[in-house]
């Protein structure tokens, strides 16, 4: 990966449906070179799809929560594989320090934000968790 991938990958983030032509133009390089390395970037996982960010209210009801979890790590494999079930997560990191992993989670109201964090802490091999509600977003 070279710095016109890195700028194509900070553009895409920017807005994933920016047009090849906008993307070139930015770019200073020809439509092809942009749809070839885009084509590229896809067939090595480099890129792994595309998503929607909505504007922060977009669901006036929802509950966001920032759950740390401790793992046994054995069973870590196990773990990631249930959370990886929950469409209520967002994303998922590996961390270092005390939490092995971070979750971004959300859900329609606190009751099932409750349910939720019942159903993910009954998980075998989640040793301990952390649940910090999400209040709003500076930045």
């Amino acid at each position: 990966m070279d710095d016109t991938d890195r700028k194509l990958l900070s553009l895409l983030r920017k807005n994933a449906r920016m047009p090849v032509v906008s993307l070139a133009k930015e770019l200073r390089v020809s439509r092809a070179t942009v749809q070839n390395r885009i084509s590229k970037l896809e067939r090595e996982s480099i890129i792994l799809g595309y998503t929607v960010k909505l504007k922060e209210n977009a669901y006036q009801n929802v509950v966001k929560v920032i759950m740390s979890i401790s793992v046994v790590a054995k069973d870590e494999n196990k773990v990631l594989e249930q959370l990886h079930r929950f469409p209520e997560i967002l994303s998922l990191h590996h961390t270092n320090g005390h939490w092995d992993l971070i979750a971004e989670i959300q859900a329609e109201n606190l009751t099932l934000l409750g349910s939720l964090l019942g159903r993910i802490r009954s998980i075998e091999g989640i040793v301990q968790t952390e649940a910090n509600l999400l209040l709003d977003s500076i930045f």
